[in-house]
């Protein structure tokens, strides 16, 4: 089976795609910040079972507690598909950073965008990451190769 090739953004395409995909983000962000809220109250109900053997502990409220937490994980794996269904790509959740794939001069790059910046302004190789940053050069933002 040939593996599937991505697509490559212009920065205006990609821009577009930011502007759709930044509330998504903020919601993924929240869940994952629930997400983790809910394992930890779990977790702290697991060590509860484990030191009293099981006993003192509200079932159908730890039950709920689970359900909830599965349900916040399947919206934010829905989340995470959605995105990455458009060709970006998700680097960094904590902090909402997206990578649009795209090429200048002939060499894969990604364009960079971090949530809380105002538009997409940087750019990395692929073999580097938020560190390596560069502004985007004008003569740059809308070249890309359409794809066979």
């Amino acid at each position: 089976m040939a593996e599937e090739e991505s697509k490559w953004f212009s920065l205006g395409e990609a821009e577009r795609l930011r502007v759709e995909l930044e509330p998504v983000l903020i919601e993924a962000i929240g869940s994952r910040r629930k997400l983790g809220e809910l394992d930890e109250r779990l977790a702290k109900i697991a060590e509860r079972i484990q030191r009293s053997g099981g006993l003192m502990v509200r079932y159908e409220e730890t039950a709920k507690l689970r359900i909830e937490r599965n349900n916040v994980e399947d919206q934010l794996r829905e989340m995470l598909v959605r995105i990455h269904s458009t060709g970006c790509i998700v680097k960094d959740l904590e902090v909402g950073l997206l990578d649009f794939p795209a090429r200048i001069d002939g060499e894969d790059v990604y364009f960079c965008w971090k949530l809380g910046e105002d538009r997409i302004r940087f750019y990395h190789r692929q073999s580097e990451g938020f560190a390596g940053r560069k502004p985007i050069d004008p003569r740059d933002a809308d070249y890309h190769t359409p794809l066979q």
